[in-house]
């Protein structure tokens, strides 16, 4: 089969990389044509502006976000078995560097400067998140699947400040294995009165 991105494709994968790798003030058009192999004109053709280019990136990383969600909820009916789905995959995606980073949480340690157009796509994707996850924890307790200790959505920031908590600290100690380290009392925790 043939190999179908386009040139748009892959500026926003290089910008991707290139922000989990150094922000949104960590790169230019000039290191994207370089990486992908085009002149900076044609990524203006593409992207007129940088915040065209982040807010059209984080627009699609929420979609993609958002697929895997619906996705685990198709394929994983036990909401304590979500949760460990949803920890699962950054865990692999860490230890084989696939996605070291959650773009919207790396971009959200950096709100006070990105533009409101890219601030708002950030936002929105905590907001689904969050929901989603709140969704999930009622649904557990609901059913006698996890034990909160608070209501879901307070579980639930706790839960998302947690994993990215724990992405920020295999990346300080540069080991993937910790975020599992810090991941893994959690889900017990919420696991706790269940064999």
């Amino acid at each position: 089969m043939k190999n179908l991105l386009t040139t748009s494709d892959n500026i926003l994968a290089c910008a991707r990389n290139l922000i989990v790798a150094g922000g949104y003030n960590g790169f230019s058009y000039a290191d994207i044509a370089d990486v992908v192999g085009i002149r900076k004109a044609s990524i203006h053709h593409h992207f007129p502006s940088k915040v065209d280019l982040v807010r059209t990136l984080v627009a699609r990383y929420r979609k993609e976000a958002e697929a895997g969600m619906a996705n685990i909820e198709l394929h994983v009916s036990d909401p304590l078995e979500q949760l460990r789905s949803y920890a699962g995959y950054w865990e692999a995606c860490i230890a084989d560097a696939s996605a070291p980073f959650c773009v919207c949480a790396l971009l959200a340690s950096q709100l006070p400067v990105l533009p409101e157009e890219v601030a708002l796509e950030v936002r929105a994707h905590f907001s689904y998140l969050s929901a989603w996850l709140t969704s999930v924890l009622e649904r557990g307790a609901r059913h006698g699947r996890l034990q909160l200790m608070t209501t879901p959505h307070t579980e639930a920031e706790t839960f998302m400040a947690i994993v990215h908590g724990a992405m920020l600290s295999a990346r300080a100690y540069g080991d993937p294995k910790i975020f599992g380290v810090v991941t893994s009392p959690l889900l017990e925790r919420l696991a706790s009165r269940f064999p």
